[in-house]
């Protein structure tokens, strides 16, 4: 599984504890770390193929930034069937987060899991959900 930032956020948290959670739910992963660009990204997805894209967002802009980043990803078709999920700070009203998640699901993303009381154990369960892939 490989995970990442949006492009504008510098936090690292946030990546250290999803990689933690995955691989405690028994999955490999590559934390790409913060501030990835989106080309970056793409070419990542496209030499690893992995099973699951986690994009993190801890500023705000994850709705902004996940738009952008999910079309570049959904426009590769190398990248065809991988699940594609995002988590965290959608937007910085505050409010709102249920319609910007549904608009992300809309724009490509699997599953999208906004910054509230549930974030972590629905991750969790989306996770333990997936098959294990066995290291090539």
């Amino acid at each position: 599984m490989l995970i990442s930032s949006v492009a504008s956020d510098s936090h690292t948290w946030n990546l250290v504890f999803l990689q933690l959670l995955i691989e405690e739910l028994g999955h490999e992963v590559v934390n790409l770390g913060p501030c990835v660009p989106d080309n970056l990204l793409v070419a990542e997805c496209r030499d690893r193929r992995p099973g699951l894209v986690v994009i993190s967002t801890v500023n705000g802009h994850g709705y902004q930034d996940g738009m952008c980043v999910i079309r570049e990803l959904r426009a590769c078709e190398e990248l065809d069937g991988i699940p594609i999920v995002i988590g965290g700070k959608l937007g910085v009203a505050g409010s709102g987060q249920s319609q910007l998640a549904a608009e992300l699901a809309w724009a490509g993303f699997d599953a999208v899991f906004p910054d509230d009381a549930e974030a972590v154990s629905s991750f969790a369960y989306y996770i333990a959900a997936l098959p294990q892939r066995v290291a090539s």
